[in-house]
């Protein structure tokens, strides 16, 4: 069986990881590959658990001697992708699953462009906010500022929808997952004629839904809640009203007013 290569690419506080994690419980013979950053790990990360950490002196040796399959800078910090990791994968005829940002993902299709994209969206910056700002006290601080910065910085990530095979908008935990379930089954089963054991037509009309091309309907609101769609072409994103307006949130991190489970613990990854 031919290893398949799967990007996702989210902007921060979107849940990918969350996503990842529970995929993977799930399906079996598809493997994640471990990034390598030089930023300092945060609350319990552990080295080789959620990153590869290490010097900025080193991570530049290794793109000197050409062992990153992408890399870029972000907020200050190295991130890349071992070619290790593919290899190996390939080596034991698994899939691989990339977790990368916008500026890795565009660097991977270049040289892979058979790889399968992914896209994850959250479904307005007022339920970004609210994780976000979970995500910031569960590290032991609020950082408003932050929060704001990487708000903004979503908004330019989602202009980069369009370079993306299939689009994910995560107001749901369980629909997402399920979504991202039937995106693999569906790829392995037209690359590779991977039989489908379980209500595969299913499973292909589910993926078939998320593709780009057929997601334009449910991306419309989540772009024009960005700034990316209105009336007069590219617009402002908003953040109307003060923290104690935004939707509120009980112990569990739920956010009312939202569908489903909008408070995916996403990791802290950056990449």
């Amino acid at each position: 069986m031919a290893g398949i290569l799967f990007i996702i690419s989210a902007p921060s506080g979107s849940g990918k990881s969350t996503l990842v994690n529970e995929v993977r419980k799930q399906l079996s013979g598809i493997e994640f590959s471990v990034s390598w950053t030089t930023r300092a790990p945060r609350g319990s990360e552990e080295d080789g658990r959620e990153y590869h950490f290490t010097s900025r002196a080193e991570f530049e040796r290794r793109i000197a001697a050409g062992e990153f399959m992408e890399h870029a800078e972000v907020f200050g910090n190295y991130y890349g992708t071992a070619r290790a990791s593919l290899d190996q994968a390939r080596r034991d005829g698994h899939d691989l699953l990339l977790d990368i940002d916008v500026q890795g993902a565009a660097q991977v299709r270049a040289s892979m462009p058979e790889a399968v994209s992914i896209f994850v969206l959250p479904p307005n910056p007022r339920v970004l906010r609210t994780r976000l700002r979970n995500r910031s006290r569960a590290e032991g601080v609020v950082n408003e500022a932050e929060v704001y910065r990487r708000l903004s910085e979503a908004s330019r990530e989602i202009e980069n929808y369009h370079e993306y095979g299939y689009i994910l908008v995560n107001d749901a935990l369980d629909r997402a997952v399920a979504q991202l379930e039937a995106i693999v089954q569906a790829e392995r089963f037209y690359r590779n004629d991977e039989p489908i054991a379980f209500r595969s037509r299913r499973v292909l009309e589910v993926a078939a839904g998320c593709l780009q091309a057929n997601s334009q309907q449910r991306l419309k609101p989540v772009l024009e809640a960005f700034g990316i769609l209105g009336p007069m072409g590219q617009g402002k994103m908003s953040f109307d009203g003060d923290l104690e307006d935004e939707d509120s949130e009980d112990e569990s991190g739920e956010v009312s007013g939202a569908t489903g489970s909008p408070d995916n613990k996403e990791d802290s990854n950056d990449h």
